[in-house]
C-alpha cells in the first residue's frame, strides 16, 4: 500500500468529519459547544462513547498485550462494569440535580474554592497527558505508514493532525463531537470485525472454528489467582471499578457527553447500554490479539519485540490489502474520537472553572473559547513532542499509571465530599493533593520490600485516593450545618 494512497484515505476521512461539522455547527453558541443544548439522543451518545473510551491505545495495545497477559485484561473490564453502575446511580443523578456544566463546580459547593480549583487543575493535567499519549500513538503509526515515505517530519505531521481536529470542533463543540464520535466508532468497529474475519479466512477457519481456536489457545486464560501478581483477579476488578469511576465519573470529558442528554433517565439508559457494548468490544479486541499471534505462529512470521507494534506490523506488511486499509481507518477513527472530545472538554473546564464564564457576555465567551481551544491545541502538540522522547513497552500501561497518579486526588476529593458530612480547611487541599501522589509513588516503588513481596499494579489509583482522603480527614472538622440539613 503506497503512502500516497493512505494519505488520500486520511484526507477523505477528515473531509467527512468536516462535513459533519458543517451541518452540526450552524447557529451554535456556548451552550451548544459545552452541552449540545442538552438535546443529544441517548443511544447516539452511548454508541459514540465507545470510541472515546477506547482510543488508539486500545486498538493496538490490547491485542498486543495478549502474548504476555492473555485475556486477563477482562478482569479489569469486569471492574469497569461495576464502576459504571456507581456512576449511573450515584454521580450522574448528583450532576443533573445540580444542573452542572463543569462537574468540578460540585467541589466548590461542597468543599470550597481551593478544592474546586485543585480538582479542575488535576483534570486538566490528567486529560492533557492522556490525550497526548493517544495522539502520540496514532501519530507514530501514521508516521511509519505514510509520512516517512513522503519525507514529512514527525513534528509537521503532528501539527497538521491537531490542526484538523481543531477545524472540525472549534465551532460546534459537543454537538459536533456527539455525531463525529458516532461515525468514528462505527468505522472502528467495522475495522476490527473485518480484520478478525480476514485473519480467519487466511487461516481457513469458519466462524465456529475461529471461536474454537481463540478459546482453546494459550491466550484465552482470563483469571489470575496469585495475590502477589500485578494482575491478580481482585486487584484488577477493584482497580477497574475505581479507574472507571475516576476516568469516567470524575472526568469532564466523559461526563460532558452524558450531561448532554435530555434528562437523567436518558443519561442512565446511555450508561447501561454503553457498558454492555463496551464489554463486547473488549472481547473482540482480545480475540483479535489471539488471532494475530496464532496467525504469526502458523505463518512463521517474526514479530516486533514491542507489543504495541504487533498489530500495525502485521496489518501493514502481511495482511491482505483490505485489512491494511481497515487498520489505518480504524486507528484514525478510534484515536480522533477520543482526541476531539478531550480538546472540547479541556476547553470547557478551563473556560468554566477558571475564566468565570457566567459573568461574561456571549460575545466575550465566544472570543475566549476560541482562544482557549487554540491554546490547548498547542499544548497537546508540545506534550506529544515530549512523549516522543520516551519509550514504553505498552502505552496502555503507561496510560493507566498516569491515571493512578493524576486521578487519585480527584477520587479522594469526591469520596470525601460524598461520603462524609465533615468540612475541611480548604487552604490545605492543594498541598494534600500534591503530597498524595508523591507518597503513592514512594510506597508503590518499595512495596516488594515493605509489604512482603506485594507488587502494586493499577491499584495505585486506590492508594492515591485513600491517601488523599486520609489527608482531607486530618484537616477536617464536623460540619454541623450540613449534618442538620441532611437529617
Amino acid at each position: 500500500m503506497s503512502a500516497t494512497f493512505i494519505l488520500s484515505l486520511i484526507i477523505a476521512y477528515f473531509g467527512i468529519l468536516i462535513l459533519i461539522s458543517y451541518f452540526t455547527s450552524k447557529n451554535t453558541d456556548s451552550d451548544t459547544f459545552f452541552l449540545a443544548n442538552r438535546q443529544s439522543p441517548w443511544y447516539v451518545v452511548a454508541f459514540g462513547m465507545i470510541g472515546t473510551t477506547l482510543s488508539g491505545i486500545t486498538f493496538v495495545s490490547i491485542p498486543g498485550m495478549v502474548e504476555k497477559a492473555q485475556f486477563s485484561y477482562l478482569q479489569l473490564v469486569l471492574g469497569y462494569l461495576l464502576g459504571y453502575v456507581v456512576i449511573a446511580l450515584v454521580l450522574m443523578p448528583l450532576y443533573y440535580r445540580l444542573n452542572l456544566v463543569s462537574i468540578y463546580t460540585y467541589l466548590e459547593q461542597r468543599l470550597g474554592f481551593w478544592s474546586y480549583k485543585t480538582g479542575a487543575a488535576f483534570f486538566l493535567l490528567s486529560r492533557t497527558l492522556s490525550a497526548a499519549i493517544r495522539l502520540f500513538l496514532v501519530a507514530g503509526v501514521l508516521q511509519l505508514a505514510v509520512f516517512d515515505d513522503l519525507g514529512i517530519p514527525f513534528s509537521v505531521s503532528v501539527i497538521i493532525t491537531i490542526l484538523l481536529i481543531w477545524i472540525y470542533t472549534f465551532r460546534g463543540g459537543m454537538k459536533t463531537i456527539i455525531w463525529t464520535d458516532t461515525f468514528q466508532t462505527a468505522a472502528m468497529m467495522l475495522a476490527v470485525i473485518s480484520t478478525i474475519f480476514l485473519i480467519s479466512n487466511e487461516l481457513n477457519l469458519s466462524f465456529k472454528g475461529m471461536v474454537d481456536t481463540v478459546t482453546a489457545s494459550k491466550y484465552a486464560q482470563v483469571f489470575v489467582w496469585d495475590y502477589k501478581a500485578g494482575n491478580y483477579f481482585l486487584k484488577q476488578v477493584f482497580s477497574g471499578a475505581f479507574i472507571t469511576i475516576a476516568m469516567t465519573g470524575l472526568d469532564q470529558d466523559m461526563m460532558q457527553k452524558n450531561l448532554s442528554c435530555k434528562n437523567i433517565g436518558e443519561a442512565k439508559k446511555n450508561m447501561f447500554w454503553f457498558s454492555v457494548i463496551l464489554l463486547i468490544v473488549n472481547v473482540l479486541f482480545l480475540s483479535l490479539g489471539a488471532l494475530l499471534y496464532t496467525y504469526a505462529s502458523q505463518k512463521g512470521i517474526a514479530l516486533p519485540a514491542k507489543a504495541d507494534d504487533v498489530y500495525p506490523f502485521l496489518a501493514l506488511n502481511h495482511f491482505p490489502y483490505f485489512a491494511a486499509i481497515a487498520f489505518i481507518l480504524g486507528i484514525i477513527a478510534i484515536t480522533y474520537a477520543s482526541a476531539d472530545s478531550a480538546l472540547a472538554a479541556l476547553t470547557t473546564s478551563f473556560c468554566v472553572d477558571f475564566l468565570n464564564f457566567k459573568e461574561r457576555s456571549e460575545h466575550e465567551r465566544v472570543r475566549l473559547r476560541y482562544f482557549v481551544h487554540a491554546g490547548f491545541s498547542v499544548v497537546l502538540v508540545l506534550v506529544i513532542f515530549a512523549f516522543r522522547m520516551l519509550n514504553s513497552e505498552s502505552l496502555i500501561t503507561t496510560l493507566f499509571v498516569l491515571v493512578g497518579y493524576t486521578y487519585g486526588p480527584l477520587l479522594g476529593l469526591y469520596s470525601f465530599g460524598l461520603f462524609t458530612k465533615r468540612n475541611i480547611r480548604d487552604k490545605f487541599v492543594p498541598v494534600i493533593c500534591v503530597l498524595a501522589p508523591v507518597l503513592t509513588y514512594i510506597i508503590s516503588s518499595n512495596s516488594k520490600e515493605w509489604l512482603f513481596g506485594y507488587e502494586f499494579g493499577f491499584e495505585v489509583l486506590l492508594l492515591n485516593g485513600l491517601l488523599t482522603f486520609t489527608g482531607l480527614l486530618a484537616v477536617s472538622k464536623k460540619n454541623n450545618k450540613l449534618e442538620l440539613a441532611q437529617k
